[in-house]
């Protein structure tokens, strides 16, 4: 049993190493999907190249998503409310974002998020009952 147990750590141990992951990954990934959780304050500025003058400057727990010519950036501002920015990317408008706190994460684990919740969706209905009883009387009359 105990060299079952030893061959399974000596396996994933030389997988993690084959991976290439370092502490730096690790932080990076961990400090990435914290700030897409809206847990890590960020300023994201966008600059014009040619003037040398912000266009904008955008503060708070968000996230953003690089888009190659958009930049998408999303932003809780409330217990349950959310602002979404797009911004339009060209050759002379570039963007920086900067994290304004440091955040304690792990240099050896994965930080992996699952939440159940997010298997039952949200359902909108848009319709009208007298809608929905004209669909059910045609059924009926078949």
């Amino acid at each position: 049993m105990w060299i079952r147990m030893a061959a399974a750590a000596a396996t994933l141990a030389a997988t993690a190493a084959a991976a290439g992951c370092n502490d730096a990954q690790i932080a990076s990934s961990n400090l990435s999907r914290a700030a897409d959780n809206f847990e890590i304050m960020r300023r994201v500025v966008f600059l014009n190249g040619i003037t040398d003058t912000y266009l904008l400057s955008v503060e708070g727990l968000c996230s953003i998503n690089d888009q190659s010519r958009q930049l998408e950036v999303t932003c809780k501002v409330g217990p349950s409310e959310y602002k979404k920015h797009f911004l339009g990317l060209s050759n002379n408008v570039s963007y920086f974002a900067e994290q304004l706190d440091g955040a304690p994460v792990s240099t050896y684990h994965y930080r992996v998020i699952f939440k159940p919740q997010t298997i039952i969706p949200d359902i909108d209905f848009r319709g009208s009952v007298p809608e929905l009883l004209d669909d059910a009387s045609e059924r009926e009359a078949r």
